[in-house]
């Protein structure tokens, strides 16, 4: 399900993405957010949440797709290509690490700034 259309991209985000960027992005940014919100709008009608809440979900979406679009790719080895390190002579440059798994994250820091208090990242355990 395509929860964001290119138009509200557009209204939300101010990076300047083509239409057919913006199609091959969506689904795995999609994707990266149903995977941080537990598939939260897999399991629930979007079009019935609240809206303050389906407004922070495609805010949070729009920022992973300028994250994909900024970093130039949309996998984690895409992503964490670049070398750790490389030395010149007696100079040696390393990049830092964002994850325990000593590459950078798939997903966006930026998502969790328009998903935090929405109760969409809650990880908990449902009792039935």
């Amino acid at each position: 399900m395509n929860y964001l259309t290119y138009d509200e991209f557009k209204e939300i985000s101010e990076v300047d993405i083509e239409e057919s960027t913006f199609k091959s992005l969506i689904k795995k940014a999609s994707a990266v957010l149903n995977a941080e919100t537990s598939y939260f709008y897999v399991k629930n009608d979007i079009t019935k949440d609240n809206e303050w809440r389906v407004t922070q979900f495609k805010q949070a979406l729009c920022a992973q797709i300028e994250f994909f679009y900024e970093i130039g790719a949309t996998t984690f080895e895409g992503i964490n290509k670049s070398p750790q390190s490389f030395s010149a002579g007696r100079t040696t440059v390393t990049n830092k690490s964002r994850s325990s798994s000593g590459g950078k994250s798939l997903v966006a820091e930026d998502v969790y700034i328009y998903l935090e208090g929405t109760g969409l990242l809650f990880s908990g355990v449902s009792v039935w």
